[in-house]
């Protein structure tokens, strides 16, 4: 598989509050992890320290081996790494090509000339209707505004944007936790295309079903400290609660 990103020795500070504890983390090239913890158990700072949101107070981040400094989220996303948060960041007034191009619209060719205030929209459609295609994601019309769309097809959207621009590794903040049973299940098999493809996932939720369903690792925080991380195989549902709550039981291998 071949290591991804690195993550050592990261604490993160607020004043008097340690909110990160001396965690490292490894990710895998087209591996699935499960970050799960209770509420203020510093899931979400982990990853934005690890997206550029916030500069560690101490400790490393190695992207394939090489030291990287995330001064800002653009940072970040020029190495691979995206986190999509809850909010999604589309713009609902916009259709599903225009979300997907946001900020790298083509522009139009004419002898040879870049037309920046002419769009290629036939060729942004074109790559935007193969790419959905590829990915199995369903919409009734690449031209369809976002707000129209369902939550299930706005996240997978959302998620197909970062992919088509050559993220490596995407974070999902909570993305289940407004959608229906069966849009769920979508979401659920696009991160397993995107794992297929190669791409990197570390899934945040709450859902425990949906972190066994697709992740290869678990790894469990808890006031700010890595307690731990396992495989999928190696563990329960009903372990990792344990772990999430502090009753240190073990874990045993179900395969």
């Amino acid at each position: 598989m071949g290591t991804l990103v690195e993550m050592k020795g990261i604490y993160k500070l607020f004043g008097g509050l340690c909110a990160i504890n001396n965690v490292d983390l490894t990710i895998g090239k087209g591996e699935v992890i499960g970050l799960v913890g209770d509420n203020a158990a510093g899931k979400s700072t982990l990853m934005k320290v690890l997206s550029g949101v916030y500069p560690p107070t101490e400790g490393d981040i190695f992207v394939e081996g090489q030291q990287k400094i995330f001064k800002s989220p653009h940072d970040a996303r020029n190495v691979g790494v995206v986190m999509l948060f809850q909010d999604l960041a589309l713009v609902q007034d916009l259709d599903v090509t225009d979300n997907i191009f946001l900020g790298k619209e083509l522009p139009k060719r004419i002898f040879g000339q870049d037309m920046r205030f002419l769009l290629d929209r036939r060729t942004m459609d074109e790559r935007s209707e193969k790419f959905l295609r590829e990915l199995e994601i369903n919409v009734d019309s690449i031209k369809e505004k976002v707000k129209n769309l369902s939550g299930g097809q706005r996240q997978s959207v959302s998620i197909a944007r970062t992919i088509f621009f050559n993220a490596r590794l995407v974070i999902l903040d909570e993305p289940t936790s407004a959608i229906s049973v069966k849009e769920t299940q979508k979401v659920l098999d696009l991160i397993l295309q995107l794992k297929k493809k190669g791409v990197a996932v570390i899934i945040v939720s709450h859902r425990m079903e949906d972190i066994f369903n697709v992740a290869d690792r678990v790894v469990v925080l808890r006031r700010g400290k890595k307690v731990e991380d396992i495989e999928k195989c190696k563990t329960t549902p009903e372990l990792i609660i344990k772990r999430i709550i502090g009753l240190n039981d073990g874990a045993g291998c179900n395969q």
